[in-house]
């Protein structure tokens, strides 16, 4: 009986958390088509998301097709096939790795950012002085880190795989002595333009997922400091858990 309990309590738990996220997520949606618009909140997140975020997703791409194409030009000189790296980085670069690796990189970077603001206001009762001043909570702080981040983590995700695809040309044509041509030739032949747009759709569906998640986490946070580090570092286990479960599904739908 206890167990059985126990499973209640947790999947009730979960309803209620599941549902909570859901409201936020109704409650945003709404406010954006909502007047005014806080453009200039926008950009500023914008630049948060995407500007101060540029330098991890371009270190840790060029590093991810450098070592993706050193593992596939030694795995394809086995059978003569080293002709096909480039096509093999392309289009890891632009379905999976590129647009994974970036939404990781700014749930690490910038949704522990967003929940610990959040997270912050919350306990030192500044979302409720919000409230208080006839100001929508969620127009004013969920609303522009949303925004922004299903524009920029698309955007970012386009620089990292051009960066992924440059790192794997290092490796083959400057380290190993494949010829550019056949690289780029068989990057282009076989990469279709579906890998790419359906890269930058699940880039965008990342980007809603960190910063709902993280936003969620920040907003609904309780407990003094205590309740800012956990709500911190849960947002970000639970931001990326959704980005490779979402991955999955979305990768299924698209490509299967």
């Amino acid at each position: 009986m206890r167990s059985i309990e126990s499973l209640g309590r947790y999947i009730i738990r979960f309803l209620e958390e599941f549902g909570r996220i859901a409201s936020l997520l109704y409650s945003t949606i709404k406010q954006i088509f909502t007047h005014p618009f806080d453009i200039k909140g926008i950009l500023k997140q914008m630049v948060e998301v995407g500007i101060n975020s540029l330098p991890v997703v371009l270190i840790t791409a060029a590093f991810t097709g450098m070592a993706l194409a050193l593992q596939t030009y030694t795995g394809f000189a086995r059978f003569g096939a080293e002709a096909m790296v480039g096509f093999v980085v392309a289009i890891s670069m632009t379905r999976e790795l590129g647009p994974v690796l970036t939404a990781i990189m700014i749930a690490g970077r910038v949704g522990a950012a967003m929940a610990a603001e959040l997270s912050t206001m919350r306990v030192t009762e500044q979302i409720d002085a919000l409230e208080s001043l006839a100001t929508n909570p969620v127009k004013y702080l969920v609303v522009p880190r949303f925004l922004a981040s299903l524009i920029m983590v698309p955007a970012l995700t386009v620089i990292a795989a051009i960066v992924g695809i440059l790192g794997g040309y290092f490796i083959v044509v400057v380290v190993f002595g494949v010829s550019p041509a056949v690289y780029w030739h068989w990057t282009w032949v076989y990469t279709e333009w579906k890998d790419i747009y359906f890269g930058l759709i699940k880039a965008f569906f990342f980007g809603g997922c960190v910063s709902l998640l993280s936003c969620y986490k920040g907003f609904y946070s309780a407990g003094g400091a205590e309740g800012v580090g956990k709500a911190t570092t849960s947002a970000v286990v639970f931001s990326i858990i959704a980005i490779l479960i979402s991955n999955y599904f979305l990768s299924a739908l698209m490509f299967a």
